[in-house]
């Protein structure tokens, strides 16, 4: 009996050990490069989404980096990745799309916004050239200048006089909202005053899922993320189909124009254009409204940058025959050190953690070999501790190669006439808040809040 009991128990070692060392070191046609691949099926995924409390390099990156150099092996949510701090190979990977590499989520970022199966909106190809241009029509630098600069000024002026009228903001949620509401208008002519649903709550609460473990139990803020998800969507889905019932009820947006393309682009089904505004709506209020209130807290934190950027907007007036008359496009291209600090506040923010990418062949470089099917991080924020000429050199805020944001300029406009509104028309104290969180998305440990109040002239 005890004999046959020790075999089954060495049996079970023998396979645990094999097992251990194949996940240990994967199969590779070459030289992988260096690193660990942690614990099997959760890989490395616990101490990544532990929280860092600064703007610099998140420590489960910076200490891999350190120790294994610009290019290492991990594994994160069960799956294999290469993540690299390399500026050179950072540079080569934005521009291999569609040869060696394609965009690529993780499984929970995947699951949360439909980046699988026919329906994924991420493909190279004749589906990303439509959206992007779909995008450039509605939120590029012409319709910018045509119309939507007057508009976003407009929004702005009435979103800080509603702060204005409160003891305090917590800005990362208001601005949320903020952006959130102006985009969706823009979108599918939402009217949030109107809106029978609060839409805005289950976007910002799908943030929870990033870079969570996909563990679809109760409880979990993977589930819960879902939960929101199914919510927005089925919202959406709505919002769709009463727009394809009544077409004589358009007005001209991002949707009216897509649903009157579904003729002649057989891609865009009804369920496309549901994950397509989904991902959308999240890309376009999330990535603003965490820069913008990183800027205001690091403006808190240097006064002497606020008061150029004051001076700076305070001249635009000045040169005005009608102080009080609205923006212009002439003069927001003129705001030189306004979109260097809203540069200098993409830099350090790196809101999200880097550009994933996934292997479609074996990549060879530096003598090491990524194996197809690996998912690649590029990790942003390494920028950080680089001599200036070479951060311009490699700036990536709105991703690269021909997967550059297509709404870019509308997150720089954006950001450029809140402050111009902001500085020119507001005063404005940190009362509490604003310590630093990554886990590894950027975040407040207690949020950031402002008190409000409108100059008198």
């Amino acid at each position: 009996m005890w004999t046959v009991g020790l075999c089954i128990v060495a049996v079970v070692v023998i396979y645990f050990s094999y097992w251990l060392n194949r996940w240990s070191n994967p199969k590779c046609n070459g030289v992988l490069p260096p690193g660990s691949m942690g614990l099997p099926l959760i890989g490395e995924s616990l101490q990544l989404i532990v929280p860092s409390y600064s703007l610099d390099l998140h420590p489960f990156i910076k200490k891999r980096a350190q120790r294994y150099g610009t290019i290492f092996r991990t594994s994160v949510a069960g799956r294999p990745v290469v993540m690299s701090t390399d500026l050179e190979f950072n540079h080569y990977i934005v521009n291999q799309e569609g040869r060696l590499v394609e965009l690529w989520y993780l499984d929970s970022f995947a699951k949360l916004f439909i980046q699988e199966g026919e329906n994924k909106t991420n493909a190279v190809g004749l589906v990303h050239k439509y959206i992007r241009s779909l995008v450039l029509d509605h939120f590029g630098a012409e319709s910018l200048k045509e119309k939507l600069l007057p508009q976003i000024e407009e929004f702005v002026n009435k979103t800080l006089q509603t702060w204005s009228s409160q003891n305090s903001i917590e800005v990362k949620h208001a601005a949320s909202v903020m952006v959130f509401d102006f985009s969706a208008k823009q979108f599918f002519s939402y009217d949030a005053e109107k809106s029978q649903t609060n839409m805005t709550e289950k976007f910002t609460n799908t943030l929870g899922g990033f870079m969570s473990f996909p563990l679809n139990i109760p409880g979990t803020a993977y589930h819960k993320c879902l939960k929101d998800q199914k919510e927005a969507l089925n919202r959406l889905r709505k919002i769709v189909k009463a727009k394809i019932i009544s077409p004589e009820k358009h007005r001209g947006d991002f949707l009216d124009q897509a649903i009157n393309d579904m003729d002649k682009e057989k891609f865009l089904s009804e369920d496309f254009l549901v994950n397509l505004l989904f991902g959308l709506l999240f890309a376009s209020f999330e990535s603003v409204s965490a820069a913008l209130s990183l800027t205001l807290k690091l403006l808190a934190d240097h006064p002497a940058v606020l008061q150029e950027l004051e001076a700076e907007h305070e001249a635009i007036l000045k040169n005005r025959e009608n102080s009080n008359s609205m923006l212009t496009w002439d003069e927001y291209k003129s705001m030189t050190f306004t979109l260097q600090v809203i540069n200098e506040a993409l830099r350090l923010g790196n809101v999200a953690p880097g550009l994933l990418r996934k292997a479609l062949k074996d990549i060879e470089f530096k003598g090491y070999t990524i194996p197809a099917g690996w998912t690649i991080m590029l990790v942003n924020s390494a920028l950080q501790e680089l001599d200036p000429l070479v951060v311009s050199k490699n700036f990536m805020p709105f991703g690269g190669g021909i997967r550059q944001c297509a709404g870019a300029e509308y997150s720089k406009t954006f950001m450029a006439t809140f402050l111009h509104v902001l500085v020119t028309k507001y005063r404005w104290t940190k009362v509490k808040g604003g310590n630093i969180v990554r886990s590894p998305v950027l975040g407040f440990t207690d949020g950031l809040h402002i008190n409000f109040s409108k100059k008198r002239n």
